[in-house]
């Protein structure tokens, strides 16, 4: 009698249609974890930015201003006066740092600010907010409602302190939790 090495066709046809089921059960779970990760990377690159800028306004001891677009998108340049806009040209010499929408996020991820319509924040050599600048103190990153259900997106917030201070959080969390706002 021979041994039979290897395995049947139908063995094999089984074990295809069993991998196929798994990933088909799989693969939304995937996708909603991708476009969670989405909205971390804009968010965490939105407070790394703004972390950015005021060490460099301390270090420098001068004013940094951090400029936020819609896209998620954000540069950080020093400034002589509050009321000058950043050349997003890494060639000038007050430009400090910047991140374009290719870097970290896509479209369809989202940046709004409050107040409505502020999209700088400038800080002193000191660390703090430039008084009178009328700085945005939150920032809601999340995802557009048709790319991902509202029920399934797990979106962030960055809440800007009167003394510079940067925090992520989480605005759909208890507040017995530490990652709520």
């Amino acid at each position: 009698m021979r041994m039979q090495h290897g395995f049947s066709l139908i063995e094999m046809v089984i074990a295809t249609a069993i991998l196929a089921i798994l990933a088909a059960i799989a693969v939304p779970s995937f996708a909603q974890m991708i476009q969670n990760s989405r909205i971390r990377t804009a968010a965490e690159s939105i407070q790394n930015g703004l972390q950015v800028a005021r060490a460099e306004a301390v270090k420098r001891n001068t004013m940094v201003k951090f400029q936020l677009n819609a896209d998620s998108s954000w540069i950080a340049c020093v400034i002589a006066n509050a009321g000058d806009n950043c050349v997003n040209d890494p060639a000038n010499a007050d430009y400090i740092q910047g991140r374009s929408t290719a870097e970290g996020s896509t479209a369809d991820v989202t940046a709004t600010v409050t107040p409505a319509g502020n999209t700088t924040v400038v800080f002193t050599g000191l660390g703090l907010i430039a008084q009178g600048t009328n700085p945005f103190t939150q920032v809601d990153v999340d995802m557009d409602e048709a790319v991902m259900s509202p029920a399934d997106s797990r979106d962030l917030r960055i809440l800007l302190g009167a003394g510079g201070s940067v925090r992520m959080c989480n605005p759909n969390l208890g507040a017995d939790d530490p990652r709520a706002c």
